[in-house]
């Protein structure tokens, strides 16, 4: 028979699911055991993930057994680590959770090696005694190949790319069930779909990937009461185009909750950070922020010289799971006309239900080809804005959305119409043609129908959506 979401595992599959449990390293687990519910459930807690079984892997062997099983039985596998970025139609019958591939080893000369379950948070503090680091996402609590099978673009994007770019090799089950080293030479085809593509092309156990040398950075954020907005934001669009590439930078309209352990001048509030990291020279970076705040008073002021260790301090984003309403866009520009109309919706008075609405600068390295070609088809963007709302219940969701479609509609004269795929999963025929160009989407149908000619990888599913 074949698993249906939602349901439990039937009788009749009963001796099938145990017999692969007894050829795990790690564990497998139905929604009639105790265990089930905390593995399924992903960082975004308003995504149910409910599959027939959730398999916790240990070892690579473990991956390769799960996805035969998956395709000897008519079943779907889905993948999952930490569960940022979760859709419900990607968790599949079968569930492959892969927070067990834990290894993480760091090479002095200037690279890692890391498991696909693994953090930056695991190697962020391993790779800052050589004086090394990741080009990592705006928060170290997220898969380092989860962000990297999708572009991977952070704090650091306009001075050292997007950390696809940064990949040595993968080692991969496709969906046919062969486990697979990939590299630019060896598999040219999954190294390009497996940068960029997400999952469709095959669960990743592994991947290499170059650091950067960088033991301390100059950056942080400095916070502005919301009244002064329109005149920081006006301020901080010139300032940002005018940059090296050794700075990069974002703002957020925040509305944090009245909490103890939110500083007081951000509780209870609307505020404008102004995120900063300059890779060169810390005086300079100084100097540079110090443009900004000139502006208007400083409410709060966070940036400084800093080791690396503190990268996260830049965007400050949350850690704990949560309900969440998180979609986004990409701009091809961000005129004063576009910040009059973000800040008529979002911004002093507008009423917007939303926690943060975020617009990050690009260009610079993040606009510049990899020495080998991949997925990522985004290059062009100038601009990505970002919206998160809380997600408590329905009413509060659909609230959140709506007004995130109002937000996006306001900007909709620079919509470039895509969304990274970090942001923007893809997993429909909608959502894939949002990730990426015709071309792109053609390369990655034709990668997925030789590796997964069973259409296994459900997480694979929108390229044959759009077939």
């Amino acid at each position: 028979m074949t698993a249906i979401l939602d349901a439990p595992v039937a009788v009749d599959t009963r001796t099938a699911i145990d017999a692969l449990r007894a050829e795990l390293t790690g564990s497998l687990h139905t929604p009639d055991e105790p265990e089930y519910d905390q593995l399924v459930s992903p960082w975004n807690l308003a995504v149910p993930m409910r599959p027939a079984a959730v398999v916790a892997v240990r070892t690579a062997e473990d991956v390769v057994a799960a996805v035969r099983f998956a395709g000897a039985h008519g079943y779907t596998a889905g993948v999952q680590a930490t569960g940022h970025g979760a859709e419900r139609s990607l968790a599949g019958h079968l569930l492959v959770l892969t927070r067990g591939l834990d290894e993480v080893t760091v090479h002095p000369e200037g690279w890692a090696r890391i498991g696909s379950g693994v953090k930056w948070s695991a190697l962020v503090p391993k790779a800052a005694p050589y004086g090394l680091a990741g080009v990592n996402g705006s928060t170290t609590d997220v898969s380092i190949v989860g962000y990297t099978t999708g572009g991977g673009v952070g704090p650091l994007a306009r001075t050292y790319g997007i950390n696809a770019d940064r990949v040595r090799a993968f080692e991969v089950v496709t969906g046919d069930g062969v486990f697979r080293r990939v590299t630019a030479t060896e598999h040219p085809d999954l190294f390009f779909a497996l940068r960029g593509g997400k999952g469709a092309a095959g669960i990743v156990t592994a991947m290499e990937f170059d650091l950067i040398r960088m033991p301390e950075f100059y950056g942080g954020a400095i916070y502005f009461a919301a009244e002064d907005a329109a005149e920081v934001i006006d301020r901080w669009r010139g300032w940002a185009d005018d940059l090296p590439e050794l700075g990069t930078t974002s703002f957020a309209i925040f509305q944090l909750p009245p909490l103890p352990e939110i500083p007081p001048p951000l509780a209870g509030r609307m505020t404008l950070a102004v995120r900063f990291l300059w890779a060169g020279e810390p005086s300079e970076g100084a100097r540079l922020l110090n443009e900004l705040r000139e502006v208007a008073p400083v409410i709060l002021d966070d940036a400084r010289l800093r080791p690396y260790t503190e990268i996260d301090s830049v965007h400050a984003d949350p850690v704990d799971p949560m309900p969440v309403v998180d979609p986004a866009i990409l701009l091809n520009g961000f005129p004063a006309e576009a910040a009059e109309r973000l800040l008529a919706v979002a911004g002093h008075g507008s009423r917007s239900p939303q926690v943060i609405v975020e617009v990050r600068h690009l260009g610079g390295a993040y606009a510049r080809e990899g020495a080998h070609p991949s997925a990522f088809a985004h290059r062009a963007a100038r601009f990505s804005v970002l919206t998160v709302g809380m997600a408590i219940d329905e009413e509060m969701a659909a609230g959140a959305m709506a007004h995130a479609q109002s937000v996006f509609a306001a900007l909709g004269d620079w919509d470039t119409g895509g969304v990274w795929p970090n942001f923007g999963i893809p997993h429909d025929a909608v959502s894939a043609r949002r990730s990426y160009d015709e071309p792109t989407l053609a390369r990655l149908r034709e990668v997925v129908d030789t590796y997964d000619p069973q259409g296994v990888l459900q997480a694979g599913a929108y390229t044959r959506a759009v077939a």
